[in-house]
């Protein structure tokens, strides 16, 4: 580790913050061998020569041990917990965990933590044993990331294969590729050259609105339509109204369902809230192009809220964040609040 005395590294700002707290949560990027019981230590993975940006002190937590698509949403509220009382310290913040549900966890984050010190979530696509392990290339980008002041301001960070992704548009494209993490519709927001971040566009409207809470306790269904759809997991939801505090639906196109499934949507608004997203992967959801049945058109009429160009998973993220944070009560949900906080971050408007 490199301490307080090292020389500034050529090309850093005198005034980079000193300290990165890195909380690991396991994945890819410890799993040696492939197994659950050879999984590398949060310092192991650290102690790669090379990682540490010079003059900067690191305070290493190994938070959790597991495959990202075992963390649950206890894991991290407590996460953010960790993350809010780091950058109160003075410190930025490494997360490093699995990749498959990286894009949400960093987006959850990006909810939760209202901050302006640089926060960045990276893992690795390679086992450590693997030739062209990018683990370690991952984590010394993050960390330059994490203690660079011009990375102050952008939010919850994604950085991967010397790429800086803000968390709202980051999203995995690829099942094994080291450049699998891309922003659909934005691109990055820069990279890292030489070790320096260098920072090429920022966000006009930060993701966070103000400091919201995240209620273990709510469920928020996900449902994604498929040709040929009957409606049968969207009659489960119905059904059993107490399991469930909210619906996405994940549509057809810019947000189009088939007509036969408009009444029982419409239905389910009475009830909870029930937000309308596509399931293309990029794009917005649209709001008068189409009007016939189904479209997207018929389902806001109906009540449904547009989640904009927020995919799916986020949209149920943000969804169960804004339910956990005041829109919701006993005399139901507040529609104009949770429709106000897609709103926030369609883009309308904005350069």
């Amino acid at each position: 580790m490199a301490d307080d005395t090292a020389p500034q590294q050529a090309g850093t700002p005198a005034d980079t913050p000193r300290r990165v707290t890195v909380l690991t949560l396991g994945g890819t990027i410890s799993a040696r061998g492939g197994g659950a019981d050879a999984r590398l230590t949060g310092r192991e993975v650290l102690d790669t020569p090379g990682i540490t940006p010079a003059g900067v002190q690191v305070d290493l937590h190994d938070f959790r041990r597991v495959p990202s698509s075992s963390l649950t949403f206890e894991d991290l509220t407590a996460l953010a917990d960790e993350v809010r009382r780091a950058v109160a310290a003075g410190s930025g913040v490494v997360v490093v965990q699995g990749t498959d549900t990286l894009e949400e966890t960093a987006f959850l984050l990006d909810l939760l933590c209202t901050t302006e010190r640089p926060i960045a979530v990276t893992g690795a696509m390679r086992r450590p044993d693997l030739p062209g392990a990018d683990g370690p290339a991952n984590l010394a980008a993050a960390l330059a990331v994490a203690a660079d002041p011009g990375c102050q301001g952008l939010g919850v960070l994604v950085v991967l294969a010397d790429e800086i992704h803000a968390a709202r548009h980051a999203t995995k494209a690829h099942t094994t590729s080291v450049a699998t993490f891309a922003s659909p519709g934005a691109g990055p927001l820069g990279g890292v050259v030489e070790g320096v971040p260098r920072i090429l566009l920022r966000p006009t409207v930060p993701t966070r609105m103000c400091g919201l809470n995240l209620d273990p306790a709510l469920r928020i269904a996900l449902l994604t339509l498929s040709l040929g759809d009957t409606g049968e997991l969207l009659d489960a939801v119905a059904e059993h109204p107490e399991r469930y505090d909210g619906l996405v639906v994940a549509a057809f196109g810019a947000g189009h369902v088939p007509a036969r499934l408009v009444e029982p949507l419409a239905a389910l608004t009475a009830r909870m809230p029930v937000v309308l997203a596509s399931r293309t992967g990029a794009g917005t959801t649209l709001s008068h192009t189409y009007r016939g049945p189904g479209s997207e058109a018929d389902l806001l009429h109906r009540g449904l809220i547009p989640s904009g160009p927020l995919a799916p998973a986020k949209a149920r993220l943000l969804l169960h964040a804004l339910l956990s944070s005041g829109a919701r009560g006993p005399a139901g949900y507040d529609r104009p609040r949770i429709t106000a906080g897609f709103a926030h971050l369609d883009g309308a408007g904005l350069a």
